[in-house]
């Protein structure tokens, strides 16, 4: 494993220029694409503006429908469903972001001489992948413990 993310193991050794694309990127899953875009646009003033502006044609739309049942339904079960989905999608960012930043720390601390730039975008790692990664600083951790 320490092999596959050694600075050393980089084809030219230099960052790719700016604007390309690492050829060596991890594959993320869908899901991972998925709730860093919506995570992402959720933040976003645009949105709340969109968001203020429903709320607000709701609002208006009430003497229409004269302010019944159903009418109070709509909002209630829109902003239920929106808000139970985004807990879930912020969840995954947020394990994804403090599991990439836990794993920075650690390699700052073990290297004296400078981290493993490979290790820079760990936020855009699957799980999988940083658990792989946090057992070998475990090992790591435990070698040190034993020494």
């Amino acid at each position: 494993m320490a092999d596959t993310l050694s600075t050393a193991d980089a084809s030219s050794g230099t960052s790719p220029e700016p604007g390309q694309q690492c050829s060596n990127k991890p594959k993320r899953s869908l899901f991972t694409r998925f709730s860093q875009a919506v995570a992402a646009y959720a933040g976003k003033p645009v949105t709340f503006v969109i968001a203020v502006g429903l709320i607000v044609v709701w609002g208006l739309s009430g003497p229409i429908f004269g302010f019944n049942d159903t009418w109070q339904l709509v909002i209630n079960t829109s902003t239920t469903i929106i808000t139970f989905l985004m807990v879930f999608v912020i969840q995954n960012s947020q394990n994804r972001d403090t599991a990439a930043l836990q794993i920075k720390l650690d390699e700052l601390i073990s290297k004296l001489d400078g981290p493993r730039e490979v290790l820079l975008d760990l936020e855009e790692l699957d799980e999988k992948d940083l658990e792989k990664i946090r057992a070998e600083f475990e090992e790591l951790a435990e070698k040190a413990r034993k020494a």
